[in-house]
This record gives C-alpha cells, sequence and structure tokens, in this order.
C-alpha cells in the first residue's frame, strides 16, 4: 500500500565500529528526527553469539533485518525521517531494508531509504573496537571485525554515499547531509 506522506529512512551503515551510533545519533539531533539502533533490534540470542565471536548466519540476520524494516517502514508510513544504524553489509541486507519503502520496486534504488556507508581503514576500525571491547562499551569482540569485512560489499549503483569516517562526527554528519540535499532527498 503505498503512501501519500513522503517519510524517509536515513541509514547509516558499515562495519562495526565505524562510527554508525555516534553519526546517526548526532545526525538525527541535527535533522531533528527519530533514531532507530539496530543493535537494540538484535535478539539476546545474537549478542551472545557475537559476544563469543562466532559470526551470525543470514538464518540469524534475517530477523533482526525483517524487525528493522518494519520499524523503519511505520516511520515511512506515518510521513516521519528516520535515521537508523545497521550495518548492511551486503546489497541483500540493504534490499530488506529499501522494502522498507512501500513504494519500493526492486533494483530501483532511487527511494526513500537511502544509504551512507561509513568507511576507514581496518587499522582505524580495529583500534576502535578493541578500545570498546577493553571498556566494556559493546557487545562485538575485534575477532569478527574481519568477518564483516568480508562480508561487505557496495556496488555503485546502488547509489549508496560513501563518507570517510576518520574526519570528527560533526564533519561527517555536515557531509552526510550535504550530499543528501545534493541527491534531492526530502528531509522534514
Amino acid at each position: 500500500m503505498a503512501s501519500d506522506r513522503k517519510g524517509l529512512a536515513i541509514v547509516i551503515m558499515g562495519v562495526s565500529g565505524s562510527g554508525k551510533s555516534t553519526v546517526a545519533a548526532l545526525l538525527a539531533k541535527n535533522l531533528g528526527c527519530g533514531f532507530l539502533e539496530a543493535d537494540d533490534f538484535h535478539p539476546q540470542s545474537n549478542k551472545e553469539k557475537m559476544g563469543k565471536g562466532i559470526p551470525l548466519t543470514d538464518e540469524d540476520r534475517t530477523p533482526w533485518l525483517e524487525s528493522l524494516k518494519n520499524a523503519t517502514r511505520e516511520k515511512i508510513l506515518n510521513g516521519e525521517t528516520v535515521v537508523l544504524t545497521c550495518s548492511a553489509l551486503q546489497k541483500r541486507y540493504r534490499d530488506v531494508l529499501r522494502a522498507s519503502d512501500p513504494d519500493y520496486e526492486a533494483g530501483n534504488y532511487d527511494c526513500r531509504v537511502k544509504f551512507v556507508c561509513l568507511t576507514a581503514s581496518k587499522e582505524v576500525i580495529f583500534a576502535r573496537v578493541e578500545r570498546r571491547a577493553k571498556e566494556g562499551k559493546h557487545f562485538m569482540p575485534p575477532e569478527l571485525l574481519q568477518s564483516q569485512l568480508d562480508l561487505l560489499q557496495v556496488d555503485k549503483s546502488e547509489r549508496v554515499i560513501m563518507v570517510d569516517a576518520t574526519d570528527s562526527p560533526d564533519s561527517v554528519v555536515y557531509i552526510i547531509q550535504a550530499q543528501i540535499i545534493q541527491n534531492k532527498a526530502e528531509v522534514n
């Protein structure tokens, strides 16, 4: 069922430690819109599995992605803008989230779900993940980083906005906002 209201979802994606949560929260604050943290949608079993250093399978990810899609769809149908975090490492995972847009048709990347991939060198990301793990601030151990890097694939045809995550969060958010406006995405 298509909606006449023009909601928008901006997905801040990338591997663990790329800065998704920090950037997404700041972007949502700047836009005055809702914020969804994908980690909050993981069942405890997924968190425990990752905490033990075991990568998730597609079977583990599917219900998690579906719950994110449903929460995002609700925002879009209500005409709201929402910023969400999600690793969204593969096109098929991003396609699940694109289906949050009730008007999305497979292969049409000009929908109301926009993706921004935060990038940095493996060394920078590893240091961030390692620091977080030592501080007890996240369930993802550094040992799983390589499995995420191996999964990450972005095709230029998808129009994913690529942003260097080594800049300050404020600079990264400024770049994202400029790109969203440049791409004539409706943010209200």
